[in-house]
């Protein structure tokens, strides 16, 4: 995986963490961010 993209992916994360408090929705959306980057 290129660097860019484990920076998007961290940024993103931290972004979703900030952004929702329920656990259940931050690992749902962080599996979606991972199924995207590998199928762009």
């Amino acid at each position: 995986m290129p660097k860019s993209t484990k920076k998007f992916i961290r940024r993103e994360k931290a972004r979703i963490r900030r952004q929702f408090f329920d656990v259940k929705k931050q690992e749902e959306l962080i599996k979606k961010l991972y199924e995207d980057t590998r199928h762009p």
